[in-house]
């Protein structure tokens, strides 16, 4: 398949495209923020505090992002970020114009521009799955890599010599200007989405339905563990380039541009290569060769030679920094239903961003202490520690799941008037297994059990009669009934299977025979009983 498949879908291909000028217009003001920092600040710490202060919101927020993407119209959630983050970059071109910037004010800023990432990106990244067909998904995901490494390997070195020719003003100009494109597109779509019949989650009872999924998908957490110590290691190159640029021969601010650009070239060429080197390697053994190469490329960064040298070690870093991000996505992506896709995908920028936010204020510390050189060479010693991980705790092989909803399940027939609140509900499924069935049985429950926790299902339990040995019992509840609707509809086409499984070994003359109950207090009839206290007349 071509890596520009999917641009053939019109929407994705206009998204696209507005991405990518205001990828180019985030880099330039990235620029901008870092050189502006070396020139107010003495201070390494502080210039390494600048990536940190975008990369902690997202850490941060990242969560609720992922709820709202879940929970609310993405397209409206996206609108409203792109607005607050273009606000937020005029003030920040305003203070800087009007020479108003502290060290602290600009940390502010980028942090407030990060927030509105945190919120943005998960909505985003949903909403690629409704743009292109799942066939389709890994690579519309590494066409975001190329489209924002497309504006890595430009837009620094046009960063770099607009700082140089205008100051730092005109960087973050050019970024205020450049969420227009992405609020013009965002305007114009119009796309089909499905109602949800039922109410929406409250906050935390989204994020813990998010967690709940994740805790649940070993997969996704080996993702995650990874990613983690990925952002937590490699985030070193882009927090002390700026003091490694000044440290050159001709250092500057357009050497430091052109560094970030040959870094972006590099990433370029990394989302071009994934899908065949994904398909030859393996996602396991490709991701122990991002984790080495980007060593090498620290190692060679901390001799600071010149700067064709750490060019050509910043190629290899871009190159291998998209293999590893991207391969984590996709991963996280492809194992994740439509309901939880935001969320889970929140939660892997919280492991990923929330490394290189704890890694930018720790190489930072270090450079401040005992120089980037030791620095650059300790982040370097970790990411070998990183590769080394993957033979305990391998990425799992990537398998594409038919997650669309199973849509089986149908609203039962009630004899009491249940409000959606009402609850808790108790369900029992009776099953009857022949003896030698029992081995299958209980390993297919096992499955059942991991399925029905995952959806949200409480106090799972499976039971054996005493009396008849050859029933058994499957019994879990829910707070309410609205989540009780809300668990059922959840069970995708790919669970499908344990299901079936479990009706072949069924060996009653009927089907399972389900009972669901409302738990009741002894004193409820008193309580709804009661009379409404009134209030008398003035």
């Amino acid at each position: 398949m071509s890596p520009l498949q999917p641009l053939q879908h019109q929407t994705f291909r206009y998204m696209w495209m507005a991405n990518l000028v205001a990828g180019f217009g985030s880099l330039i003001q990235g620029v901008g923020a870092a050189w502006l920092m070396t020139s107010i600040s003495n201070s390494v710490d502080m210039v390494a505090l600048v990536q940190a202060s975008t990369s902690l919101p997202i850490m941060l927020f990242s969560l609720v992002g992922g709820a709202i993407a879940d929970n609310f119209h993405r397209r409206k959630v996206m609108l409203m970020a792109q607005a607050f983050m273009l606000l937020t970059s005029a003030a920040l071109m305003l203070c800087t114009y009007l020479g108003l910037v502290t060290p602290w004010l600009l940390l502010t800023f980028t942090f407030l521009i990060g927030c509105g990432a945190a919120i943005n990106n998960p909505s985003w990244q949903a909403s690629v799955g409704d743009l292109v067909p799942r066939s389709d998904l890994p690579g519309a995901v590494a066409l975001n890599s190329i489209g924002f490494n497309l504006s890595r390997s430009v837009g620094p070195a046009v960063g770099g010599a607009i700082v140089a020719a205008a100051g730092a003003a005109a960087a973050f100009a050019v970024n205020t200007f450049s969420y227009i494109p992405v609020l013009i597109v965002l305007f114009l779509w119009k796309p089909n989405m499905v109602e949800n019949p039922l109410p929406r989650e409250s906050m935390g009872g989204a994020i813990g339905s998010g967690f709940r999924y994740v805790a649940m998908s070993p997969g996704i957490g080996k993702v995650l563990l990874r990613s983690f110590f990925f952002g937590f290691s490699a985030i070193v190159i882009l927090a002390l380039l700026p003091v490694v640029a000044a440290a050159l021969p001709e250092g500057g601010p357009l050497i430091y541009g052109l560094l970030l650009g040959a870094f972006g070239l590099g990433a370029v060429g990394g989302a071009l290569l994934a899908a065949p080197l994904q398909s030859r390697l393996g996602g396991e053994v490709l991701v122990r060769v991002a984790f080495t190469g980007f060593a090498i490329c620290a190692f060679v960064t901390a001799l600071g030679m010149s700067p064709w040298l750490t060019g050509a070690a910043l190629l290899l870093g871009g190159a291998c920094w998209v293999l590893a991000l991207s391969l984590f996505n996709v991963s996280v992506q492809l194992a994740s239903p439509r309901w939880v896709v935001g969320r889970a995908l929140s939660f892997y920028q919280t492991a990923t961003f929330g490394g290189m936010a704890l890694g930018s204020w720790a190489w930072g510390v270090a450079a401040e202490n005992y120089g980037p050189p030791v620095a650059l060479t300790a982040a370097a010693v970790t990411m070998l520690l990183g590769a080394a991980i993957g033979f305990r705790l391998p990425l799992p092989p990537r398998v594409t799941l038919d997650l669309d909803p199973l849509n089986r399940w149908k609203t039962p027939h009630l004899e009491l008037d249940l409000e959606p609140r009402s609850g808790p509900i108790v369900v029992e499924i009776t099953y009857v297994i022949k003896t030698k069935d029992i081995p299958a049985f209980l390993a297919a429950m096992t499955e059942r059990r991991r399925i029905r926790r995952r959806d949200g299902a409480r106090h799972w339990a499976l039971l054996r009669d005493l009396a008849e040995p050859e029933r058994w019992t499957e019994t879990y509840q829910s707070p309410t009934w609205t989540d009780y609707v809300r668990h059922n509809l959840r069970l995708t086409k790919a669970d499908a299977d344990v299901a079936d499984r479990l009706r072949a070994l069924h060996a009653g003359e009927e089907p399972p025979a389900v009972r669901r109950f409302v738990e009741r207090p002894t004193d409820w009839l008193a309580t709804v009983a009661k009379p409404k206290p009134t209030i008398a007349p003035p």
